[in-house]
C-alpha cells in the first residue's frame, strides 16, 4: 500500500505552520519540517521556527539536528524524511511535510535519487554567480558540456538557473546531473499550497521582518558571528548573510534591514515559481480568505488531490 503524504507548501511568511500544526492535530499527524535552515541549532528568530509553545503537542521532527558549522544537503533531507514517514506510517499517523525548500521536497515526493552527496553550499552558488559576471554564462555552458553533453544539451545557455544548478550538483557531488534517478514516488502525496495577493504577501514579509528584529535577530547574528560568520555553512541563510556587510561596517542597520527584506520577497517569488511549475499543488489563499480551511480540509478527508 502506498503510504499517504500531505505536504504545506508556498512562500514564506504565508502560514504553512500554523496550518500544519492545526491539521496536525485534526488528523492525528506528525510534521516533518522541509527548511534546509530549520535543522540548525540555536538559530531560531531568523529561520521562522515555529516554537514548542506554538505546537501544540505535535511532534515536530528536522529542527534543531545539526550545529551551524555542519553542512546539510538535500541528500541527507530525503534519507531522514523516507526513515521518518516510514515510522509515522507505522505509528498509523499521518506524515506532514510543513514548508521548506522546494527542491527537498520534489526529490522527496519524485523518488530522486543522487549518485552521491549533494551540498548546499552557497559558496558554490556564488562562485558560479561571479564566473558568470566574468566569463559569461556560455563559458559555464562550455564547461557543462565537457562534463555532461547529455545535460548541457538539455539546457539553454542563456538559462542560468538550470546552468547553475547542473553545476553545481557536479561541484559538490562529483556526479554528472545526467546520473541523477527518477525512481518513481513510493508515497500517494497530497499537495495543499498557500498563496495570496502579491502585495499583501510582501506586507506580511515585511512586518515578519520587523518582527524578527524585535524577538532577537542582531542577537542571533552576533552570535553566529561569533562562532564563525560568513565560513560556516549556516550564515549563508537568508536573514544570515545580509550582516555580513553591516559587521564589516560596510552597511548600516536599516539597510541591512531592508535587504533582508528585499531578499525575503525575491525568495517568495522563486518559491511561488517553483511550486506552481514543478509540482501539482492545489492553491487557496487562507490568511485572504479564512473560510477556505473547511475546503482544505474536505480535500484532505476524502484524499481527492
Amino acid at each position: 500500500m502506498t503510504i499517504k503524504v500531505l505536504a504545506i507548501v508556498g512562500p514564506t511568511a504565508v502560514g504553512k505552520s500554523d496550518l500544519a500544526v492545526h491539521l496536525a492535530q485534526k488528523y492525528q499527524g506528525e510534521i516533518i519540517s522541509g527548511d534546509s535552515m530549520q535543522v540548525y541549532r540555536h538559530l531560531d528568530v531568523g529561520t521562522a521556527k515555529i516554537p514548542p509553545s506554538k505546537r501544540q503537542g505535535v511532534p515536530h521532527h528536522l529542527i534543531d539536528i545539526i550545529n551551524v558549522d555542519q553542512q546539510y544537503s538535500v541528500t541527507q533531507f530525503v534519507t531522514a524524511a523516507r526513515r521518518l514517514i516510514t515510522e509515522i506510517h507505522e505509528r498509523h499517523r499521518l506524515p506532514i511535510i510543513a514548508g521548506g525548500t522546494g527542491y527537498y521536497l520534489q526529490a522527496l515526493l519524485d523518488g530522486l535519487a543522487f549518485g552521491g552527496e549533494q551540498s548546499t553550499d552557497r559558496r558554490v552558488q556564488q562562485q558560479l554567480l561571479e564566473r558568470s559576471q566574468t566569463q559569461g554564462l556560455q563559458s559555464l555552458w562550455d564547461e557543462l558540456y565537457q562534463i555532461d553533453p547529455l545535460t548541457a544539451q538539455k539546457i539553454a545557455p542563456t538559462n542560468q538557473r538550470r546552468l547553475f544548478r547542473a553545476l553545481e550538483i557536479w561541484n559538490t557531488t562529483h556526479k554528472r546531473p545526467s546520473e541523477q534517478v527518477n525512481h518513481g514516488s513510493a508515497y500517494d502525496a497530497g499537495l495543499v499550497g498557500l498563496t495570496g495577493d502579491r502585495s499583501k504577501l510582501y506586507q506580511r514579509i515585511n512586518q515578519r521582518v520587523e518582527v524578527m528584529m524585535q524577538q532577537g535577530l542582531l542577537a542571533e547574528n552576533q552570535w553566529l558571528q561569533e562562532q564563525g560568520g560568513s565560513s560556516l555553512p549556516a550564515s549563508h541563510g537568508i536573514g544570515y548573510h545580509e550582516f555580513e556587510a553591516y559587521f564589516k561596517r560596510q552597511q548600516s542597520l536599516p539597510a541591512t534591514v531592508e535587504q533582508i527584506k528585499k531578499d525575503t520577497r525575491h525568495y517568495a517569488k522563486r518559491q511561488l515559481t517553483w511550486y506552481r511549475n514543478k509540482m501539482n499543488v492545489h492553491w487557496f489563499q487562507l490568511y485572504e480568505q479564512p473560510e477556505q480551511l473547511a475546503k482544505i480540509e474536505s480535500l484532505i478527508t476524502d484524499w481527492s488531490f
